[in-house]
């Protein structure tokens, strides 16, 4: 066995998330959100380099060397599938991988709200799924697309860059399409999706105008869209896609995404104090007619207040969502706040 799968099945065992490989340090380890260090010896410049060519190969590793950054996954015999990101720092080569589970957990194993375990069920619209990397996004997408799988005859396409869990399928045909591999771009493979004839479309992250009109097109003309962007809350969410338009176009997406847009979900993962293990906390966003007037009118600042007001349908806000984890037990205090959205406020909310 090869140092670096030694590293890996080492890792896993502990539960890590993530193992990184930076020339000067050992190799570390993530565990419940922290980074820790591993008893190997500091990693060498030609440690590292050699552990790249071990997952590149010839040709991948020629490309990697020229653009100097590579996004991959790869398997490992008897360990599993990881997510590589392979870069230069201080031109030595660095490598960030992340294990990803075998299993698709179900949605109901994610301590997700019930108003998610609906979302599956959509018919068409758009769904975004957003957070900081690391928040959970690709394993809640995972369980969504599951959920279409085991209940319905659907023609599924994934987007990934790259594909991170492999999805076999069951009541669902499922193909999964990586960017670099069997497309060059989000966008191209977007452009060419609708003559593939899908019912339900995945895709990696909305990072672009491109991208994020094609979704947006997809949702229209009666597909079930689900996405990511790295935001934090609905609001921005919405904002965020509002802006990437020029100002001359604004108006016409401002309505576009009222019709489409399903629901939004705006995850952090907080470390368990009550048991080994993460718990995501959630802001749920759902499409009523008040939202949908709120996006269409641009006054995305009253969403907060509606999601407030919604809880009996399924919304709940961030801070709604810490404040049941903290009283449960399952959060530390410290954690709480610092993740809040409104600190004193849920400060308060939590000492009465």
């Amino acid at each position: 066995m090869s140092i670096l799968n030694k590293i890996l099945a080492e890792a896993l065992q502990a539960g890590a998330s993530d193992v990184h490989i930076i020339v000067g340090l050992p190799p570390l380890i993530r565990l419940h959100t922290e980074l820790q260090r591993t008893d190997y010896p500091i990693t060498t410049a030609e440690g590292a380099k050699r552990m790249a060519e071990e997952m590149l190969g010839p040709e991948r590793m020629e490309r990697f060397e020229q653009n100097r950054d590579i996004d991959f996954s790869t398997e490992v015999a008897g360990l599993g599938r990881f997510r590589v990101n392979a870069h230069f720092q201080g031109g030595t080569v660095a490598i960030a991988m992340r294990a990803i589970q075998d299993r698709v957990r179900p949605l109901e194993e994610l301590n997700l709200p019930e108003a998610v375990s609906r979302m599956p069920h959509l018919p068409r619209g758009l769904v975004l799924v957003t957070g900081d990397t690391g928040s959970g996004k690709s394993t809640t997408l995972a369980a969504m697309i599951e959920k279409v799988n085991r209940h319905y005859a659907k023609h599924i396409i994934t987007l990934e860059d790259p594909v991170e869990y492999s999805l076999k399928s069951n009541r669902s045909a499922i193909e999964q399409r990586e960017i670099g591999q069997d497309c060059p771009n989000f966008a191209s493979g977007l452009r060419h999706v609708l003559r593939q004839d899908p019912d339900v479309i995945l895709i990696g992250e909305m990072r672009d105008l491109e991208t994020t009109r094609a979704a947006i097109t997809a949702a229209e003309t009666g597909h079930l869209v689900l996405s990511t962007l790295h935001t934090n809350n609905a609001s921005q969410t919405i904002e965020r896609i509002i802006d990437m338009y020029p100002e001359t176009e604004q108006n016409q997406i401002r309505s576009m995404l009222a019709n489409t847009l399903q629901a939004v979900l705006s995850q952090v993962l907080f470390k368990r104090i009550d048991q080994p293990g993460m718990v995501p906390g959630v802001e749920v966003m759902i499409c009523t007619p008040a939202v949908r007037n709120c996006i269409r009118e641009n006054r995305i600042f009253e969403i907060p207040n509606v999601i407030e007001t919604n809880r009996a349908i399924g919304m709940q806000s961030l801070d709604e969502s810490i404040k049941t984890h903290y009283l449960n037990g399952r959060i530390s205090r410290d954690d709480a706040l610092s993740k809040a959205s409104h600190p004193d406020k849920l400060q308060q909310a939590m000492c009465a």
